[in-house]
């Protein structure tokens, strides 16, 4: 954003390395070596949503007919099956229904699915259990059934709740309708996170104010708020609408943090506000480099085994419902399987750990890439340099200008692969 451009070098110490671990190349690491398993997570992936939005590039299908429903919570379940052996004895903390759009799905066929996996895997007597919902999908006794189901928390894509911003955005519920899905969950969870967004086509300062203010009159738990970006592969993207410029947004985005501070909300993630103790266990399990098992039509995945010379494994489910249903069934969801090499882990670490704004322990990075913090001594002094990180002996965060910036900061952990 061009009005902060200006903002100035912080200072920090240069990244802690103790004698015995100077700057090694990351060429020396053929294997990472994991000394323990991060936290498992689930992800289940409902792929198809009443209609496809313009901004949207996730992996979502338009419904233009009966949702196979009952045929793919089979599959989910042999997907599911399937898995097992690469987390046999592992603990399940999260589970995420996202899409698309989950509440397009019965609350029996919600039930059918978490009984299968209560049945399966060792979940977490605390697990946190998230479902996204749409506005205009579901009805108060829909609402009473995933709560009883098992759901514990909402995700609402609310967007916004300007009617002709929605209209805009090419949502399928207007603004009336997402103010009584807000009402409606309310009455059945405690714990609910908003989706809003920000810099839409034509959007005023005064307007996205309004938004703010309205989703914090709710008083939920948990916000979501992105900046709207044209994506690749999506109808915005060959088609741009006019949306407000860098300094426009840049005000809005300054707005939204001052605001929810004021409110009490702490901006702990790039797009993520929360009071204190609900940050998403789910989301932070990503953020931290954690494990998670994608199952679903699209669905990825990240294993980690204790063997190195399975390493870390990321995974990605077919993206087509069809040939995700021919393939469940036969134990061959699987479209893609790469073993992550020792070059490429730490910029997988940092793409996910630089979004908090707190950053990350580097006792974290250690357990989570089973390499030695010292394979990145030269990015991470290269990063306090230009002022995007700050650094002591226990611990590596972001300053303001680097959570500003954090494609640029990213981009030097990107460069280190090739190294």
């Amino acid at each position: 954003m061009n009005k902060n451009s200006n903002i100035s070098i912080g200072k920090g110490c240069g990244p802690f390395l103790p004698e015995d671990a100077r700057p090694v190349g990351i060429s020396s690491f053929k294997r990472p070596n994991l000394l323990v398993m991060p936290p498992l997570a689930l992800y289940i992936h409902i792929p198809w949503c009443i209609r496809k939005c313009p901004y949207c590039d996730f992996n979502s299908h338009e419904s233009k007919s009966t949702i196979p429903e009952q045929q793919y919570i089979d599959c989910l379940i042999s997907d599911l099956e399937y898995s097992l052996p690469k987390i046999w004895g592992r603990r399940v903390y999260s589970i995420f229904f996202g899409g698309g759009t989950p509440s397009l799905f019965s609350a029996a066929g919600i039930d059918t699915i978490l009984a299968a996996v209560r049945a399966r895997v060792t979940l977490d007597s605390e697990a946190e259990i998230t479902l996204e919902a749409n506005p205009g999908t579901f009805e108060a006794e829909k609402f009473r059934g995933f709560r009883d189901a098992g759901v514990n928390r909402l995700s609402i894509g609310i967007q916004s709740f300007n009617a002709q911003h929605l209209q805009a955005l090419g949502r399928v519920h207007n603004d009336d309708e997402a103010k009584r899905a807000i009402d409606m969950a309310q009455r059945n969870f405690d714990n609910i996170n908003l989706d809003i967004m920000f810099a839409l086509p034509r959007q005023t300062l005064a307007e996205c104010a309004a938004d703010i203010e309205t989703a914090l009159s709710y008083n939920t738990n948990h916000l979501s708020i992105y900046h709207l970006t044209l994506e690749p592969n999506t109808l915005f993207h060959r088609f741009p609408p006019p949306l407000p410029d860098d300094d426009v947004a840049a005000d809005m985005h300054e707005m939204i943090e001052a605001r929810l501070a004021a409110a009490g909300y702490d901006h702990y993630e790039t797009s993520a506000y929360a009071k204190v103790g609900k940050r998403s266990r789910h989301n932070m399990n990503y953020w931290q480099f954690g494990d998670y098992v994608g199952i679903g039509a699209g669905a990825h995945g990240k294993i980690s085994y204790p063997d190195p010379a399975r390493g870390i494994t990321r995974e990605a489910r077919f993206k087509q419902p069809k040939s995700y249903m021919e393939q469940a069934p036969l134990g061959l969801s699987n479209e893609e399987e790469k073993m992550i090499s020792a070059a490429e882990l730490p910029f997988e670490f940092m793409l996910n750990a630089l979004r908090l704004s707190e950053g990350f322990s580097n006792n974290l990075f250690i357990e989570r890439t089973g390499l030695p913090i010292s394979v990145i001594s030269r990015e991470l002094q290269r990063a306090i340099e230009l002022g995007l990180i700050e650094s002591d002996p226990l611990h590596v965060k972001p300053t303001a200008k680097g959570r500003l910036f954090l494609n640029d900061l990213l981009e030097l952990f990107l460069l280190s692969e090739q190294s």
